[in-house]
């Protein structure tokens, strides 16, 4: 099979793109560990990607630490939920990047990639 033109996608497409499933929900536990430590709100504990497949059970293991940190921001985080996972804010489906957004804004702090990723 030959591709005659390069196809480019856009940012929505590429959001769309493998979700993340336990990369997304580690990713999630680091932000939210450095997002709301020193805070009012539940402090999550930073999960990687192996722990995260392990423990993945909704009821035992990381996931419920992760959502129950999303709970208290006021977002309904669904981990797994067909390929990737899903922020839902007031009945509305946020993008990712529109929970963290939100996050951030509530917390008061901005988190560049280089503080939470390590």
């Amino acid at each position: 099979m030959k591709m005659d033109k390069l196809n480019k996608l856009s940012n929505d497409e590429l959001k769309q793109v493998a979700g993340g499933c336990d990369y997304e929900t580690s990713n999630d536990s680091k932000f939210l560990n450095v997002l709301l430590r020193g805070t009012d709100y539940h402090r999550c504990d930073r999960y990687g990607k192996f722990k995260i497949f392990w423990g993945s059970s909704k009821r035992y293991g990381p996931c419920e630490d992760i959502e129950n940190s999303w709970r208290v921001l006021g977002i309904e985080m669904v981990p797994y939920a067909v390929d990737h996972n899903e922020y839902w804010l007031n009945g509305k489906l946020l993008t990712r990047d529109e929970a963290w957004d939100y996050a951030e804004k509530l917390v008061g702090k901005h988190l560049e990639r280089k503080d939470w990723d390590w």
